[in-house]
């Protein structure tokens, strides 16, 4: 067994309470107090077993990001890990059933901050950091898109060498080197309201315009591309009797590579309407541009699977749909590599959990990983 898989055997009813810790300090992103005091627990987390004080970037909409740098040496490694969720306080309960944990965050994405917040603990008890510097940086808007955050990440991020995202794993356990990009576009379809059944004649209905942006805006999907564009919301008119003045869409866009991410945007902010008198105003974009699987990726993922083995067992790689943060860093041009985090299932889903009998080994497997960088 791995020194460093030893030491964090022997902690590992630590490392589940921590995270336990971490889950019942709900946190919300919408809900700034609630999320604050999340991150407070995070930051005494660093101090009592990094024995390093956070710096506070403070936030007025959304909850407070954090930094701590651990070490001083020339191997730059930065961490980047989110401790809000999607959950409403109180909507699941904290509990441990069939040898998983269930509960709000616990695998989006506490259990891994929790892993990897061990794995550093283990490398510098173990005095394996070496000339490495590693650097956490936690944010408290990644659920919502990481309006605030992105700014700081894409500041700090180009002066490290490698970034690695401790997200959940896949079902399956593998680790990310591909991510779609996403984006957010609405439309907002303007008419002319009459009475449906005296003048309709004088009315231009939104709604009948909006029916055929519809029809525009699925035209733009290109699975062979993997770029899926999605009318996920579409709303209109006031009164049954009134032609529709107004009409809004929402649009959801999956995208693989930059040319189509560009593609998407310039086609949807050509929109021309199809009725006469009708005026289109597109807003939003891309959030996150997508993760593309580089020459630097797959050789972190080959000193993954290095690490893996070194722990007796192994590990794939994918590429999924859903962004994170490490898109940013990716896009960058940094070595980034994501799903490091817990194994389990149900992320955003009321049946969300992570598997107990991974959680030490998928924090070796971090702690593994840094040392052969």
């Amino acid at each position: 067994m791995s020194t460093i898989l030893a030491y964090l055997t022997q902690h590992q009813h630590d490392i589940l309470a921590d995270l336990e810790r971490l889950a019942r300090a709900e946190s919300p992103s919408h809900d700034k107090q609630a999320v604050d005091a999340c991150g407070d627990l995070v930051q005494s987390l660093f101090a009592d077993y990094l024995g390093v004080k956070a710096e506070v970037f403070p936030q007025t909409e959304y909850g407070n990001h954090l930094t701590v740098e651990i070490g001083r040496g020339t191997k730059k490694t930065l961490i980047i890990g989110h401790f809000d969720t999607v959950w409403d306080i109180g909507r699941l309960t904290l509990r441990k059933e069939d040898g998983k944990l269930y509960g709000p965050g616990v695998l989006d994405m506490k259990g891994g901050l929790t892993q990897a917040i061990w794995a550093v603990r283990a490398l510098k008890e173990l005095n394996l950091l070496g000339d490495r510097q590693i650097r956490f940086f936690c944010n408290a808007d990644e659920e919502l898109g990481s309006p605030s955050s992105r700014p700081l990440i894409e500041q700090i991020a180009p002066g490290y060498q490698t970034v690695l995202v401790p997200e959940p794993a896949t079902a399956s356990g593998a680790l990310k080197t591909g991510r779609k990009g996403t984006g957010r576009f609405y439309v907002h379809i303007k008419g002319r309201a009459a009475h449906a059944g005296n003048n309709p004649e004088d009315g231009i209905s939104a709604i009948q315009e909006m029916s055929y942006q519809i029809q525009y805006l699925h035209s733009l999907n290109a699975p062979e591309n993997g770029t899926t564009v999605n009318v996920g919301v579409a709303c209109g008119g006031s009164k049954i009797n009134v032609v529709a003045e107004e009409a809004n869409l929402s649009i959801d866009v999956r995208v693989t590579r930059l040319d189509e991410a560009e593609r998407i945007h310039k086609a949807i902010y050509d929109s021309v309407a199809v009725m006469a008198g009708i005026q289109l105003t597109v807003s939003g974009g891309m959030v996150r541009p997508p993760m593309e699987r580089s020459e630097a990726s797959g050789k972190l993922m080959d000193k993954a699977k290095e690490a893996a083995s070194a722990l007796g067992f192994e590990i794939g790689e994918a590429s999924v749909g859903g962004g994170s943060d490490g898109n940013f860093t990716a896009a960058l041009g940094i070595p980034t590599l994501d799903g490091l985090g817990s194994t389990g299932a149900g992320p955003h889903a009321e049946h969300e959990h992570i598997v107990l009998d991974d959680l030490v080994k998928r924090s070796a497997l971090l702690a593994e990983l840094i040392v052969r960088l």
